[in-house]
């Protein structure tokens, strides 16, 4: 953890670098460091990953509307400050990239962060981690 997922209105595929946008949410989560300097997300276990929503239905159906919902589950131990900055920065990379859109017609974002603070299963294997993990 943490994982970034996007579902998003399949029309912004046509308008929106989806792999751009996430690599730039993934390296936002790279680049925050908590109160004392220390990376608030491991390299090895950030993950973002972008789903087109198969059925959808935005609003009231009679406009070009698209949407993009983003959830980042991560886990629990980071402050108030560490939730904010981290979000305040998330927000802002959909905001640029997806600017050009959200100038030509009405886009909603929804960005929500949750803790697991009631997790009663945290299962995990990666061989990512080793690579980042290496001793100097």
């Amino acid at each position: 953890m943490p994982h970034l997922v996007l579902l998003y209105t399949p029309d912004l595929e046509r308008e929106a670098d989806i792999p751009g946008l996430c690599r730039a949410l993934a390296d936002s989560m790279l680049a925050q460091r908590d109160e004392q300097g220390k990376a608030v997300f491991p390299t090895g276990g950030t993950r973002v990953l972008a789903y087109p929503a198969t059925h959808c239905a935005v609003a009231d159906g009679n406009g070009d509307y698209g949407f993009l919902y983003a959830n980042l589950r991560m886990g629990t131990g980071r402050s108030a400050a560490v939730h904010r900055r981290v979000g305040d920065s998330l927000l802002a990379v959909l905001r640029t990239c997806l600017g050009d859109i959200l100038e030509q017609r009405p886009v909603g974002i929804t960005l929500q962060i949750d803790e697991g603070q009631a997790q009663v299963y945290d299962g995990k294997h990666s061989s990512l981690h080793p690579l980042f993990n290496k001793t100097s």
